[in-house]
């Protein structure tokens, strides 16, 4: 009784219990390394997983015979031309050239009875070139890229008969990156390099072998990748391991047992795209993307066949990837499809119906935004979004644009003002002293407009779509306290050719990763750009307030790019310039007259004048190639523009003169919407002064005074005095060493200072060389010593002295220092003109100011505004803008009193303290090694101003942009019949910047969106300098209603007009759209 207990059965293990033998632990390093080995090519590709990547290989005849017809002269001959030629025999191992040729092959190919039944057939074709695959009739399938990319096109079911099939491949000899010697992309292309076709052969592909290969992949990289302390990283090295232990060459089994192994690690369901059906919930969505440079290492004419290639491509895989989701922007590339491959652009539009295929950007090309002016910013959207409209139904939403350097601070309100909310972007990731310090914020414009900005984390637009990248959607994520998730964007791009079927199979296994082992960030296809954003945006209706950031997203690199091809630079202003004009007075002409509004020579104008702001046209970073075909193409919009003009001229009476054969009846062509006052050359060193408002201006004769109104005088040897009413200018040796304003009694050059200083820098960046200045050249800073100075003019109306300066053995500048008379209550201002020989070797030349005035910030000219930058190197952020980017002036002020620094054709300047200096010309050598060599012309004034930057300085630098143009009109004529039917009165702040007609119009319209009645005109005004600003709209037009709109030119609100007139409030900084509805 008690104390008794019943002995219980004990367990029967199986735990040995002597030791079998030593087992030691892994050496992870080791192991880790072994699987690289694996799949890899080397000593060891004939032993391992891609000994068996195939199950058979046909190759040379019967089964793939081979014919090419060679294209003369480099030219790119179309399908029906190429075909029509005689083809002569070919082989593998044969060369093909040179550079920038095109050569078509005839491909007769017969699948093997032992090939026909396998699972899948490919053609894999190398030439490491660019290539594209059309049909027998004609239709283009598929590109081609080479080196071991995308050489795969996959053999039609109908080829499995066992008869000759044909098909034939275009041969463009540029890779992928266009033809630079060496390995060194950006360096000018070798026009005679020569490619060797090295595989022409029927694949038989080992299917299960493939998907294996993307396992281990995948899993390497988690063993690789995954932190060391993590279980999931050591499962992922147990795993791949035991896939390499299973494999026996030569065993089909081994290779199914090994995908088996691997479903432990990635799950069941990486073979489709059931993978993303899983509930979880994912942070990482990928888009695919090719950003195809619309020029860059190679032309125009070869972006139409990359644009086809790498879409035809998308399509293909759309059809065997139904979770592919594929974004692209640049209206222009889906013109050029249109209209050089519709075949093509049919399966496109196909597909955006189907929702595969997604168009965003809303903008023309993927423009530069530092260096276009506010209307083409503007015409870039309203371009773009009709394009999209008319062939799609639908405008973008999503403002896309991953590889421009720096955006300005207006874009948030254009996009906006076009229909877009938000905006892709991530080449800030690039800065190279400061980090960028967001991923997902509010972008805040200088009128206070806002776009949702979401910047890849991943800090690509060209993912390989990698474990990496999917990894790094959330380790660089900067933004994660408010919001967790990123888009993807992967695809080869900047060449062209977008994802591959790799990329969309290694996605699937980091889907099947996150979804059955953890750690990785879950990623999602299937989504679109929008998707993305629109969940966004839902969050900040939800209360959700987002960081903001406020003016531009300035990038710290690529410095360089606001001067380097400087005639580049010159033909754009000169192009906005030319397009503002002939719009205006068409405008007038068709409205009063039966002048027909000239829409498609102004479409085709502006068509090729946005094509040219392309990012890497304008801002100089292309290939010389490039570089010729811009300029055909601007001497195509300069001819056409003044073919215009000289017919609108016709329609108010005049005609311009080039020549002065007589003085009678002479008058001056404006289009400046403002009164101007100013002395204009009649030749024989006589002048006129042009007077009032209007598009022509009577010129009455300049009365030489008494006591002359301007005069020039040598002081002592090599010291000139030059002086106005308003303006005493000293110059010594090609410097202005006083400028004394003799209205304020202030000097304005700094003491002991010299403007007009010519100085030049070693340029040597640390490698994008037509790209970047860096801050060490800063250090290189060497004055240019002139020669002797003389007086070339001494008119009642105007002195002007010249200088010249060597700069080298091979290089100077003439340079030209002129004053006006002066008018009573208008600012004078003194006015340079250089003309520069330019024969250097990476050197940079600019031109410097020190003036006696003090400030923190110094103004820059943007698009519709002022923006403002600091002057001193406080932090690294302010020392990061030692070059900045400026429209037609910088201005230093002080409280009471500044200076501006007008410009005709530039865009780089620097304040460091009060030293104003304008950057003139660069040498880089790379891509274009003769980027801005030859004679260049350069306007530049300085403006001393009382008060601070006001509407003197913002009108001036536009008249010194817009010079009168002399006229002959017949007797009797009277400008008042040229009058301005719509003026702008009001604050002097406010800028007519356009007039135009309505886009849809019923006697303007070309067809591609609905026709909207009667006679409408278009007008756009702005606040230049950041406050409210009211005006009234004058117009003596018989005007019915009046509406505000978008830059679309949607209505929105309808304003009211009472005698012709319309009162308008902007607030600081806005962009305002009005339609006059005659």
């Amino acid at each position: 009784m008690g104390g008794e207990s019943t002995p219980s059965e004990k367990p029967k293990g199986t735990y040995p219990k002597l030791s079998a033998h030593p087992v030691g632990q892994w050496i992870p390093n080791i192991y880790k390394d072994r699987i690289g080995m694996f799949y890899s090519g080397g000593q060891y590709e004939g032993k391992n997983l891609r000994a068996m990547m195939n199950d058979g290989v046909a190759s040379g005849s019967p089964h793939v015979k081979l014919s090419v017809w060679d294209a003369p002269d480099l030219t790119r001959p179309t399908f029906k031309d190429a075909t029509s030629h005689e083809f002569k025999s070919t082989s593998v191992g044969e060369w093909f050239g040179p550079s920038w040729s095109t050569h078509w092959f005839k491909v007769q190919l017969t699948v093997p009875s032992e090939l026909r039944k396998k699972e899948l057939l490919e053609l894999h074709w190398d030439a490491n070139n660019e290539g594209m695959v059309w049909t027998e009739d004609g239709n283009p399938l598929q590109g081609l890229t080479g080196g071991g990319e995308r050489v795969e096109w996959v053999l039609p079911d109908n080829f499995r008969d066992g008869k000759e099939h044909i098909i034939y491949i275009e041969m463009a000899c540029n890779g992928m990156f266009g033809n630079a010697p060496g390995g060194d992309t950006i360096q000018p292309p070798d026009p005679n390099k020569y490619f060797q076709l090295s595989k022409a052969d029927i694949v038989a592909v080992n299917v299960v072998a493939r998907h294996l290969y993307i396992d281990i992949w995948e899993i390497g990289d988690a063993a690789r990748e995954f932190p060391t302390d993590s279980w999931e990283q050591h499962k992922a090295l147990k795993v791949a391991n035991q896939i390499i232990d299973a494999f026996e060459l030569g065993s089909q089994d081994s290779i199914i047992k090994g995908r088996k192994i691997a479903q432990e690690y990635l799950g069941k369901n990486v073979n489709s795209s059931d993978v993303y059906k899983s509930k979880n919930q994912p942070i990482v969505y990928g888009i695919g993307h090719c950003h195809i440079d619309t020029c860059w290492l190679w032309p125009w004419a070869e972006t139409k066949r990359k644009v086809a290639r790498s879409w035809s491509n998308q399509c293909d895989l759309m059809d065997r990837y139904p979770e592919h989701r594929f974004a692209v922007s640049q209206a222009q590339q889906y013109k050029w499809l249109k209209e050089y491959y519709p075949y093509v652009f049919d399966r496109v539009k196909a597909k955006v119906k189907q929702g595969s295929f997604q168009p965003v950007g809303g903008s023309w090309v993927e423009h530069d935004t530092n260096m276009p002016s506010g209307e083409s910013l503007v015409r870039q959207f309203l371009y773009g979004q009709r394009l999209f409209e008319s062939n799609f139904g639908e405008r973008c939403r999503t403002f896309w644009l991953p590889d421009t350097f720096g955006y300005s601070s207006q874009l948030p309100q254009l996009c906006r003002l076009a229909g877009m909310t938000r905006f892709f972007t991530q080449k800030l990731s690039w800065n190279n002293i400061n980090k960028f310090p967001h991923t997902t914020f509010n972008w805040v414009a200088l009128d206070g407009s806002q776009v949702i900005c979401h910047m890849a984390p991943s800090e690509t637009y060209t993912a390989n779509a990698d474990f990496g990248d999917v990894r790094r959607s959330v380790t660089q994520h900067k933004s994660m306290d408010q919001d967790e998730t990123s888009l993807l964007v992967f695809g080869k791009g900047d060449g062209g050719g977008g994802p591959t079927w790799e990329m969309l199979e290694k996605l699937r296994r980091c889907r099947g990763m996150s979804d059955t082992v953890g750690m990785l960030p879950r990623v999602h296809m299937g989504d679109s750009v929008e998707d993305f954003f629109d969940r966004l945006e839902k969050r900040a209706e939800d209360g959700l307030d987002f960081v903001t950031w406020y003016g531009e997203l300035y990038f710290e690199l690529h410095r360089g790019t606001y001067t380097t091809q400087a005639n580049n630079k010159r033909n754009n202003r000169k192009a906005e310039i030319l397009l503002r004009d002939v719009e205006l007075l068409a405008t007038l002409a068709s409205i009063k007259g039966s002048y027909k509004y000239p829409k498609k020579d102004i479409d085709d104008m502006w068509e090729a004048t946005l094509l040219c702001q392309f990012h890497d046209c304008l801002p100089g970073s292309s290939i010389e190639m490039c570089y010729d075909d811009s300029d055909e193409l601007y001497a195509k919009v300069f001819d056409a523009g003044e073919k215009l003009l000289k017919d609108l001229y016709d329609t108010i009476n005049v005609q311009a003169v080039s020549t002065l054969k007589s003085k009678d009846n002479l008058v001056a062509l404006n289009t400046m919407p403002w009164h101007r006052r100013e002395i204009i050359s009649t030749g024989d060193r006589q002048a006129g002064v042009a007077c009032g408002e209007g598009n022509v201006l009577n010129i009455k004769t300049f009365k030489v005074a008494e006591t002359p109104e301007v005069t020039v005088e040598e002081i002592k040897s090599g010291v000139f005095v030059l002086q106005n009413d308003q303006l005493r200018i000293e110059v010594a040796e090609g410097c202005i060493t006083s400028l004394y304003d003799r209205q304020a009694e202030r000097e304005v050059i700094a003491k002991g200072g010299k403007a007009n200083q010519l100085v030049i820098f070693d340029d040597k960046p640390l490698y994008w060389q037509a790209w970047d200045v860096e801050v060490f050249h800063l250090d290189s800073r060497k004055e240019l010593s002139s020669g002797a100075t003389k007086i070339v003019q001494n008119d009642a109306h105007q002195v002007s002295v010249m200088t010249e300066t060597k700069i080298s053995d091979k290089s100077w500048v003439k340079t030209t220092i002129s004053l006006s008379a002066a008018f009573k209550g208008q600012q004078s201002y003194v006015e340079m003109h250089s003309e520069v020989e330019w024969k250097e070797d990476m050197k940079f030349l600019k031109v410097e100011f020190p003036v006696d005035v003090r400030n923190t910030e110094a103004s820059y000219e943007t698009q519709y505004g002022v923006v403002r930058r600091p002057t001193h190197y406080n932090t690294t952020w302010d020392m990061a803008k030692f070059e900045v980017c400026c429209h037609k002036f910088a201005d230093l002020s002080e409280h009471g009193y500044g200076v501006s620094i007008l410009n005709d054709s530039k865009y780089g300047f620097a304040t460091c303290g009060n030293l104003m200096r304008l950057s003139l010309l660069r040498a880089p050598k790379a891509p274009d090694a003769h980027a801005d060599m030859g004679r260049h012309h350069i306007r530049w004034a300085i403006l001393p101003h009382q008060g601070d930057l006001s509407s003197t300085t913002v009108r001036t630098a536009y008249n010194f942009n817009n010079p009168l143009k002399l006229a002959e009109a017949p007797a009797g004529f009277s400008s008042t019949a040229s009058s301005n039917p719509i003026k702008l009165t009001g604050n002097p702040s406010l800028i007519l910047d356009c007039i135009k007609r309505g886009e849809d119009d019923e006697d303007v319209s070309r067809g591609e969106l609905e026709i909207r009645k009667g006679k409408s005109v278009i007008v756009r005004i702005y606040d230049s300098l950041g406050g409210t600003s009211k005006g009234t709209i004058e117009t003596s037009l018989d005007v019915k209603k009046v509406f505000r709109t978008n830059i679309l030119e949607d209505d929105e609100d309808e304003i009211k007009i009472e005698n012709g007139k319309v009162d308008i409030t902007l607030r600081p900084f806005e962009v305002a759209t009005f339609r006059l509805q005659l």
